[in-house]
């Protein structure tokens, strides 16, 4: 795959093998990072393959978002590699979202600040994600798990290759965190892109996740979450307990919650 993007130093510290997949997405190598003193970023290496869900996990300020960020372009890294394949379409939920609750906004109006949207192609990607009644609603009364659904139909109306999410289960309560990553599997399954995740809630986010990497500032380890339950760096990180939450979540219901409260039951 072409190196489209590519920031190569010869003085870059090849400590951690690259991570070797087929026809990757979007793949960092061996990057280092520092800001106003600290190093936030040592000799990482991950990637993204196509119609792989990945998540990145640590704890706060492990450097989850910065490595993001990294590999979108958004931030230069000191040493090491970004590589993105031609012509990647990215689709980007940020991890803070800053609006002006003076200003009236409808979700409609927020879905189309950057880029002019059909009604059709608004209303199919709301429908996606399950909440296309709240087209006119104001997004200043929408409840924590409606707005992030709205903020995942925005990521999404560039049809991505790449669906990056940061903390995409902020200001849910469990059971809505569990709807959203299951939402998530669900679109990776009906549009083939691929998924990169940022958590630090270990209770559900491994329910649909192929690969898992364990970031604190390097990559304490990484692989399926099986095999980085027992892993003793995660152990060392989040405690023995933890390697219970890395279990699959199966959450099966004869009814649906919709985010408006409303409950739709199987035929």
């Amino acid at each position: 795959m072409p190196d489209t993007h590519t920031h190569d130093h010869a003085h870059a510290h090849p400590t951690q093998v690259p991570v070797q997949m087929n026809d990757p997405l979007v793949s960092v190598e061996n990057a280092t990072l520092t800001r106003h003193g600290r190093r936030i970023l040592e000799n990482v290496s991950m990637g993204v393959g196509r119609s792989e869900i990945v998540t990145l996990i640590g704890p706060n300020g492990a450097g989850k978002s910065m490595l993001v960020r990294t590999a979108l372009g958004l931030e230069q890294l000191d040493t090491g590699r970004v590589m993105r394949a031609p012509g990647l379409k990215i689709g980007y939920q940020p991890q803070r979202v800053s609006l002006d609750e003076t200003l009236p906004l409808s979700v409609r109006r927020f879905l189309t600040l950057t880029e002019s949207k059909s009604d059709e192609d608004l209303n199919a990607v709301l429908d996606s994600v399950q909440v296309a009644h709240l087209l006119d609603a104001s997004v200043h009364t929408l409840s924590g798990g409606e707005f992030q659904r709205v903020m995942l139909a925005r990521a999404m109306l560039r049809r991505p290759d790449l669906l990056v999410l940061d903390e995409p289960e902020q200001n849910v309560d469990t059971a809505g965190a569990v709807e959203i990553y299951q939402l998530i599997a669900k679109l990776r399954a009906e549009t083939g892109c691929s998924v990169l995740l940022v958590s630090h809630d270990l209770n559900v986010v491994m329910a649909a996740t192929d690969r898992v990497y364990c970031l604190h500032g390097h990559v304490c380890c990484s692989g399926t979450p099986d095999e980085i339950s027992g892993h003793a760096e995660f152990l060392r990180l989040f405690g023995p307990a933890a390697a219970k939450t890395l279990a699959v979540y199966p959450h099966h219901h004869d009814h649906e919650h919709a985010p408006d409260g409303s409950v739709t039951h199987a035929h």
